[in-house]
């Protein structure tokens, strides 16, 4: 990838992004953050980039900005910037690809099983998973549906949110942002 003039990384090439396939990304943490939230795993554009949500289409950083966690819509490459907020971000599982639903079963409950370790180490308040779906598997709650969880995890209350793929239609950027914002109201 090379930057254009406005700073911005291009888009990464074919050739990038099929070698982006299983690579991982860092997590964006530090102890004691008021949410973590959790993506399903990197897609191809973010492992290439290194950006959490990086795809263009992805709705995660507008959501967020909507949902009143930021005072303004950051750019993915800005993540670094979220532990200020009181904000990171970390994945079910580590390993890119170019659809959550090529994932298997076990590598999404062995997702939640190490998430959960990492939880009760850095402490965070609140965990959102950004996923129903995956969330339901790795945590074998099958009924589970969005908003606040009854169970703890790792000493954090948990909240489930949408996927903010641009492939879930189900959902635009304005109900994105509307979820974001219970999710703020709770943590609050």
């Amino acid at each position: 990838m090379t930057a254009t003039p406005a700073g911005r990384s291009a888009r990464p090439t074919r050739e990038q992004l099929a070698a982006a396939a299983d690579r991982t990304i860092p997590d964006v943490l530090a102890d004691g953050l008021d949410v973590l939230f959790v993506g399903i795993n990197p897609g191809l554009w973010s492992a290439a980039t290194g950006w959490h949500f990086a795809r263009p289409g992805n709705r995660f950083w507008p959501a967020l900005h909507r949902g009143g966690f930021t005072p303004r819509q950051l750019r993915p490459s800005e993540q670094d910037t979220l532990p200020g907020y009181g904000l990171g971000i970390t994945n079910m599982v580590a390993r890119a690809s170019a659809r959550a639903d090529e994932l298997t079963a076990q590598e999404l409950v062995t997702g939640a099983e190490l998430l959960t370790a990492k939880v009760e180490r850095r402490r965070p308040r609140w965990v959102a998973v950004v996923g129903v779906t995956a969330y339901r598997i790795g945590f074998v709650r099958p009924k589970a549906a969005f908003g606040p969880q009854p169970e703890l995890l790792g000493g954090a209350r948990l909240w489930v949110l949408p996927n903010p793929s641009g492939l879930n239609a189900h959902f635009t950027v304005d109900t994105l942002g509307a979820a974001f914002r219970e999710l703020r109201a709770a943590a609050s």
